[in-house]
């Protein structure tokens, strides 16, 4: 059963995260189309609206299904996202539209992702959630890589095709979750999750305060590669909307391979925060080689690298909240959520911002942050260390 439901939750998160990858090489064009005066800075404004709502709205969606279950809020999510995806579609020469979609995809997109993180920390035990979350960043990589490739493939068609063909596949996980997906929160932990309500920031504190930290500098600084990068090569290399979905394609599905492979088979419980120093090491090395990228090749070696990095730390950060956290896994997944949608607010203003100053910068401010987190990450061995031996001393 266990096997089964994580299987059903995989396929919605391969689902929904091709959905968001399609946008990645289509989107811009779209908005060319419409303004191609400020193309960059309506990329960046979309992009952080999504994040903005869902920024407000996943702890919400966390916390309440701590109190009704998890399966109806991952369903009223899937519905959601399904019609944002076919409203984005629809409004090839509407920009109010365009922003619309966002804000309806942002609202919905936390009653997926952070509920499913909290539905597999429920079916998996401790010393299985780091390969739990595994799986899961190896569903997002996988979606993540199908994503920009679909929607690279499809802009041969029309710009508007690859948002029909996500919400078909939106329509046919919905309809899989609806029959097969099986609840994974018992009764008597909903009732208790009723009686105490807790805001999203009880989860912020302690030695954790400096994970949810770090992950918001890995999403922020990924967030503002994604919302320059296809301007970066056009610049450079005179990239199209199918180059890009190759550049991600590659990125995604060596991250995936990492994943599935690494961090499911290799990673030990304890082992984590090694894994991450070394990912956000590799991370950083990616950024500063795609300062040197004039070719799609370069470019590509270089988001491959990034792309094992970035694959190594999300999954064990995920983990090691989900083992450590003192409130109920959904106010701790949705706080999670809640810094992921940060820097995807905060990131695309910033890096569009900066690659108007200087095309590079977006890259130089990625790699230095990434080497910065590593602070972070001492800080919290440190907490954690201290923590544990006045634990074991009261014993």
């Amino acid at each position: 059963m266990r096997d089964k439901r994580l299987l059903i939750v995989m396929a919605i998160l391969m689902t929904t995260f091709i959905g968001f990858g399609i946008i990645i090489p289509v989107m811009p064009e779209m908005i060319k189309a419409v303004n191609p005066g400020n193309a960059e800075k309506h990329t960046g404004y979309m992009l952080a609206l999504y994040s903005a709502v869902s920024f407000i709205l996943s702890p919400y969606w966390g916390g309440l299904s701590d109190r009704i279950g998890r399966r109806p809020i991952i369903i009223i999510g899937v519905t959601g996202f399904a019609i944002s995806f076919l409203l984005f579609g629809l409004s090839s020469d509407n920009l109010a539209m365009m922003y619309l979609s966002r804000v309806l995809g942002g609202l919905f997109s936390g009653a997926v992702t952070s509920v499913i993180v909290a539905y597999v920390a429920d079916i998996t035990p401790p010393e299985q959630r780091t390969k739990g979350m595994g799986l899961v960043g190896m569903s997002i990589g996988f979606g993540f890589t199908i994503g920009p490739g679909v929607g690279g493939l499809l802009s041969q068609i029309s710009l508007e095709a690859p948002f029909y063909a996500a919400f078909a596949m939106a329509l046919i996980t919905l309809i899989l979750a609806f029959i097969k997906l099986k609840e994974s929160l018992p009764p008597e932990k909903r009732r208790a999750a009723s009686e105490k309500r807790e805001s999203r920031w009880t989860a912020f504190t302690g030695p954790l305060k400096f994970l949810y930290i770090l992950a918001f500098f890995v999403t922020f600084t990924l967030a503002g590669m994604e919302a320059t990068l296809q301007f970066f090569g056009i610049q450079r290399f005179d990239v199209t909307p199918l180059q890009v979905g190759i550049l991600f394609f590659v990125c995604g599905f060596v991250g995936a391979l990492v994943q599935g492979g690494v961090v499911r088979r290799r990673i030990k419980t304890g082992q984590e925060p090694q894994y991450i120093a070394i990912g956000l090491i590799i991370s950083a090395v990616g950024f500063f080689m795609l300062l040197a990228a004039h070719s799609l090749w370069w470019a590509t070696l270089s988001l491959a690298i990034f792309g094992i990095g970035n694959s190594l730390i999300r999954p064990c950060v995920t983990s090691l909240i989900t083992q450590k956290t003192q409130v109920g896994q959904g106010v701790a997944s949705g706080l999670s959520s809640s810094m992921d949608s940060l820097g995807r607010i905060l990131g695309p203003l910033a890096g569009t911002f900066l690659f108007t100053l200087d095309l590079r910068l977006p890259y130089v401010s990625g790699g230095i942050l990434c080497l910065a987190a590593l602070i972070l990450l001492m800080q919290f061995r440190r907490m954690d260390s201290t923590a544990g031996s006045a634990a074991a001393a009261q014993e």
